[in-house]
């Protein structure tokens, strides 16, 4: 489902039930297009998400953890100036539109009590958050400033006078009476989404296809239908269905989408939904954004090595002919009155050969011993190359192993990752460090899983951290997975006497944090700690073991989810 204005509206009677009468302790800007609130309710705290990004708008509760910028942004700086300590008052939606008012109190430097408006607009790529004095109707600020060279219907900058958005001239679903409705649905052409959402305001795709569907199921009681499909959203029960190309979040379950689901499951509450929808997604394009510099690095670098190991073995190839260069120095030399100045090739006799006619192709700019002394050239090149060609091509493939285990970690990395991954490119090299001082943080930890008989199991996010975890923290006697011959992260049972189910959960990890989260049947080693070794000089991640045994695995990320909530 889309973030509708019909979501919108239960977001907001829920986000109401929870936050009203809240103070503001913390605000920040932890991403581009996203604010959080950390409010102050009923003895807890809570995290409100409010996000302007052009594909993941939304509001919600979150626990999903942030990093916060080293330096706060300017309209984050406005915020606390206005909102630091406020009390939460009211949450509004503007008919069944998606805009929210999100409605403070507070007392300004005269001690006067004064409402300040935070406006927030789900509108897809046109999705904005801005800060409003309810007094006089101005503009304080603004997550995105529009200006009226971009927008000729209004101005969204500070100073502005606020226009909303402009009104659809639809009817509410929630408020139609049964005379409007009935006139309504009779009059649609033909009854489906599309034509629902041409009379009806606020109404996602699927929900639209939803109702329709319902409708046509009883089309002589259309009325009552309409009715009690929304009586059932009195009663939510947070679903996120999966179908073969795509994830769906609903409030209640959707009829239309039963027969195509692979899998349902319900939660408490949309704010947990929307955490199990969006969570992974926004991350990962979180990552996207700020790692986009990283990433394009990384395969720079990478596609510079691939290039470095085709040369090195196109060398390696080369140098196999290196004896029949000196022989073709050798037969020019000992013929060389025979060999015509200015010509492109000549036909010589082979003596190691049993005098066969050989063609030696020549540079007819060079004299006859000119030729001769450079195919002695290209050969003695060849020799002295070959010598050191096995170890660079060893080198380049060490390098290229690498860079494709930075790339897979990058893809699974969330935004608070990224610092690690960056301070181990500049540890080995690949990034210059910078002098700017950096607040002190504290040392990354493995993510940390349970298994249902109680064992841990440990995940490394970083090369660096999978050489600790592996070689430092872990026991001699407890068990170590990593995907076969993928770039993946290092993983650790602690334990020297795993169960099989135990052993298979931890495949699943070791699988799922790999470059292959998305295939099937990935190969993962298992080896005991005491069979693995770090070669003198290795790459940070890499390690050598022997007596390992196999498992075959298909990643699900249910299974990794249930292991990290216990």
């Amino acid at each position: 489902m889309s973030f509708d204005g019909v979501f919108t509206h239960l977001v907001t009677k829920e986000l109401s039930e929870t936050l009203i009468g809240g103070r503001i302790s913390k605000i920040h800007q932890p991403y581009q297009n996203e604010i959080i609130l950390v409010i102050r309710s009923k003895g807890t705290n809570h995290k409100l998400l409010l996000s302007a990004h052009p594909s993941y708008a939304r509001i919600q509760l979150t626990e999903i953890a942030y990093q916060n910028p080293e330096t706060p942004p300017n309209f984050v700086m406005m915020l606390r100036k206005y909102l630091d300590g406020a009390i939460l008052t009211g949450i509004k939606q503007l008919e069944n539109d998606r805009v929210v008012h999100f409605t403070f109190n507070k007392r300004d430097e005269l001690g006067d009590l004064q409402n300040i408006v935070l406006v927030v607009e789900l509108m897809g790529r046109h999705s904005t958050i801005l800060l409003l004095n309810e007094a006089n109707g101005k503009i304080l600020d603004a997550i995105k400033h529009i200006g009226s060279s971009q927008n000729t219907y209004r101005s969204i900058l500070p100073g502005a006078i606020y226009i909303a958005p402009p009104k659809q001239d639809l009817l509410n679903p929630f408020s139609v009476n049964d005379v409007a409705l009935f006139d309504a649905l009779s009059q649609l052409p033909q009854l489906n989404g599309k034509a629902l959402q041409q009379k009806f305001q606020g109404l996602g795709a699927d929900t639209a296809q939803e109702v329709a569907f319902r409708l046509n199921k009883n089309p002589n009681e259309k009325v009552a239908t309409w009715r009690n499909f929304f009586k059932e959203l009195d009663h939510i029960k947070p679903t996120l269905t999966v179908t073969e190309t795509k994830e769906f979040f609903t409030p209640i379950v959707f009829n239309y989408l039963i027969k195509d689901a692979i899998s349902q499951t319900n939660y408490p509450n949309l704010n947990e939904l929307l955490d199990a929808f969006y969570g992974d997604k926004a991350e990962r394009d979180r990552v996207k954004q700020q790692g986009g510099q990283l990433l394009k690095k990384v395969e720079n670098e990478l596609a510079r090595n691939q290039t470095k190991l085709k040369k090195r073995l196109k060398t390696l190839k080369d140098s196999e002919n290196a004896e029949e260069y000196r022989q073709k120095g050798e037969l020019l030399t000992t013929f060389l009155h025979e060999v015509p100045k200015g010509a492109n090739q000549v036909v010589l006799p082979n003596y190691y050969e049993e005098d066969r006619p050989l063609e030696i192709k020549l540079n007819p700019a060079l004299s006859p011993n000119q030729n001769a002394q450079k195919y002695f050239h290209r050969y003695q090149k060849l020799k002295n190359a070959v010598k050191l060609i096995y170890q660079q091509i060893d080198e380049a493939k060490a390098e290229i192993a690498y860079l494709e285990s930075v790339l897979a970690q990058i893809e699974i990395a969330g935004p608070m990752d990224l610092d690690l991954i960056k301070e181990e490119l500049v540890a080995q090299g690949y990034l210059k460090k910078t002098t700017k001082r950096k607040k002190a943080q504290s040392k990354s930890q493995p993510d940390q899983y349970l298994t249902d008989d109680g064992t841990i199991i440990l995940v490394g996010k970083n090369n660096l951290q999978n050489d600790q975890l592996t070689l430092k923290t872990a026991r001699k006697t407890d068990y170590w997975l990593h995907t076969k011959n993928i770039p993946g992260s290092h993983v650790i049972i602690k334990s020297s006497n795993p169960s099989d189910e135990t052993i298979l959960a931890a495949a699943e990890l070791a699988a799922y944090f790999s470059k292959y989260r998305h295939s099937a049947q990935v190969p993962v080693d298992l080896v005991q700690v005491k069979y693995i070794k770090k070669p003198n000089g290795a790459k940070p991640g890499y390690v050598i073991y022997e007596n390992q045994k196999t498992y075959y695995v298909t990643p699900e990320e249910d299974i990794v989810t249930r292991l990290q909530k216990q």
